[in-house]
């Protein structure tokens, strides 16, 4: 049988038929498919496939694949994912077995929630040894199987390195998603011949993927959307995590500037259209500014892009967006058409192409609509329902710092968040320019992503500021990465937001739980964020307290050229708003004090069965 390379034509890899172990295998194809940076934390089971890595990165024939270590393999699964969100390629983690795969559990979840593409390479003990509960086992496969888009166990070695390859393959492609792939350390120790070539044959898989490539808009289902667009008067774009995943942003920026359509984007979809733009209505949902809610109540035409109506969205669906004729759907999962929110008209296919295809098919047919007075509506909703906050306040205001970083930033840096009230302020008052610079923990929340996420995004975009917004809790997750910021002198900046406990959580005890602040009080806590970053390197580490002093600090700050470690002093009651609680739709959505309202809000109790 023919390689795949003679039946391509392509020349034979210059490696091929060269005797190597699994380890160097391994490590082979991950240069073969253009990895630039492997996060890892060593151990027994790995051992092998980190002695190919140093070997390889000594052959100075050979382009080297820089190994970062973290302080724990959970920050090193989201250095990797950082690394893919801000890129748009596959990140690569290499743990160790037991502990160590177990460790990035959490950072797979969270990238297959969030459509993320990892490669995720966990040693094993021995095949032999297998199922016998051999010091530092896991059955990497059942815990994994639940949690990545796929998993490989490889028990055959001639098959080791079409399994790597197929792994990258499998995550990058369709929906992105991580893959983990178990390999014992037998495996890695075992002598073969390297082909250079090839892929595990997974047929069923690639008919699929070759569907959605070749699913294109026919002219009459282009014909129909635009029948339906063309009987609106308020049309509407509901931009998804989606748009960023599939490349698509700039095809939906063209789209929605070719026909003037206003947009508004999930916490994911943050970047698909530039928030300055004249069209911009910046996020929507349980925390999204008034005046993108009140749009999606107002529209009588929606496109969903790349977005699944997800709970935070869509709280209650059938009072969602209560006033459009039709919705229309573009995804690239069919699963999720239809599945919360009943559409009118869909789409299953390459989300950048669609969006191409329909751009060309209203120019080519000359469509115009006058908007005017829905641009004009929209623009009196950003005016009247503006974010707002008690600017008057003597108390550091948490949207204040951040409206100073912004200043200073225009749009132009990379913002990783943890999760909590901090990550909601840094998505409602930052602005992004373009897509892959919001880096945040979606679907899953996990506090404790911000700081490895920034590490990885860091090695992407080597001369970009980078800055993590994080939260005096969320911080605590993974405070043992400041020390991966020095040790590859990174110059990240880190933000603590601190208000001495668990944020989010108090504002939902405040609210709904008689302002019994269970286990989320830190105001006792001795921790000091200062004294911890210098102590791990930080050559600039700051305590900011006086509002007098917010503008000069954080221009001394950002200014910074190295690592820096700014810990603010906010006030302590400060809140995220608006806020649309749980089974409730937007003309419930509670505005505070400082954003105007045209809805009676509502504080009742949630629900046995609603959401956090």
């Amino acid at each position: 049988m023919r390689s795949s390379h003679e039946l391509t034509g392509m020349s034979a890899h210059p490696l091929a038929g060269r005797t190597m172990t699994g380890a160097e295998m391994i490590v082979q194809v991950l240069a073969d498919e253009g990895v630039e940076v492997v996060f890892g934390y060593s151990g027994g089971a790995i051992l092998p496939t980190y002695d190919a890595i140093f070997v390889h990165n000594k052959d100075g024939a050979r382009r080297p694949i820089p190994l970062i270590v973290p302080a724990n393999e959970q920050g090193a699964g989201f250095m990797a994912a950082g690394y893919a969100r801000a890129s748009g390629r596959v990140g690569v983690c290499v743990v160790t077995s037991g502990p160590g795969a177990t460790n990035t559990v959490t950072p797979v979840r969270d990238s297959m929630a969030d459509s993320v593409p990892m490669v995720v390479i966990c040693g094993q003990v021995p095949s032999g040894a297998i199922g016998s509960d051999a010091f530092q086992e896991a059955p990497v496969s059942a815990i994994m199987g639940s949690v990545a888009k796929h998993v490989f166990l490889v028990t055959d070695p001639e098959r080791l390195e079409a399994t790597v390859r197929t792994a990258f393959e499998i995550a990058r492609t369709g929906r992105p998603g991580p893959v983990v792939i178990d390999i014992p350390k037998d495996v890695q120790n075992w002598q073969g011949t390297f082909h250079g070539d090839g892929r595990l044959p997974v047929p069923g898989y690639r008919s699929r993927l070759r569907q959605l490539e070749q699913h294109r808009l026919l002219e009459r289902e282009m014909g129909t959307l635009f029948a339906m667009l063309g009987e609106a008067k308020r049309p509407l774009i509901y931009a998804g995590g989606g748009v960023i995943n599939g490349d698509a942003a700039e095809a939906l920026r063209a789209f929605s500037a070719a026909f003037e359509i206003p947009v508004v984007t999930t916490l994911m979809g943050i970047g698909a259209v530039d928030t300055t733009g004249p069209r911009a209505l910046r996020m929507l949902g349980m925390h999204g500014a008034a005046f993108a809610n009140y749009a999606v109540e107002d529209c009588d035409f929606l496109l969903a892009v790349g977005a699944r109506f997800d709970d935070r969205v869509a709280g209650v669906p059938q009072r969602f967006a209560p006033n459009a004729r039709h919705i229309a759907h573009l995804d690239i999962d069919a699963s999720e058409i239809n599945k919360v929110k009943r559409v009118h008209w869909s789409h299953v296919g390459l989300m950048g192409q669609a969006l191409v295809e329909l751009t060309e098919y209203g120019r080519r047919h000359g469509f115009k609509r006058d908007w005017s007075h829905w641009h004009a509506h929209c623009e009196d909703l950003k005016r009247v329902y503006a974010m707002n906050y008690d600017r008057a306040s003597a108390l550091i205001q948490p949207y204040y710092v951040i409206e100073e970083i912004n200043r200073l930033t225009r749009g132009e840096a990379l913002i990783t968040t943890g999760v909590g009230q901090h990550q909601m302020w840094a998505a409602q008052y930052f602005d992004f320019k373009s897509p892959r610079l919001w880096l945040t923990s979606g679907s899953m929340g996990t506090m404790g992503f911000g700081l490895p996420a920034a590490i990885g995004a860091q090695f992407v975009n080597p001369g970009r500021l980078v800055i993590d917004i994080d939260g005096d809790a969320s911080i605590r997750m993974n405070l043992g990465e400041l020390e991966t910021v020095t040790t590859y002198d990174l110059p990240i900046k880190v933000v603590v937001l601190n208000n001495f406990g668990d944020g989010m959580v108090k504002q939902w005890q405040k609210l709904f739980f008689k302002g019994r602040l269970s286990a989320s009080d830190k105001s006792l806590h001795k921790k000091d964020f200062v004294k911890t970053a210098q102590a791990d390197g930080f050559p600039w580490a700051q305590r900011l307290e006086r509002k007098a002093d917010v503008p000069r600090v954080i221009a001394e700050f950002i200014g910074f050229k190295g690592p820096a470690f700014l810990e603010v002093l906010i006030d302590p009651d400060a809140g995220v708003y608006p806020m649309v609680g749980p089974g409730q739709a937007y003309d419930e959505m509670i505005t505070g004090e400082h954003i105007a309202s045209r809805g009676k809000g509502s504080t009742r109790p949630p629900g046995a069965s609603e959401m956090f």
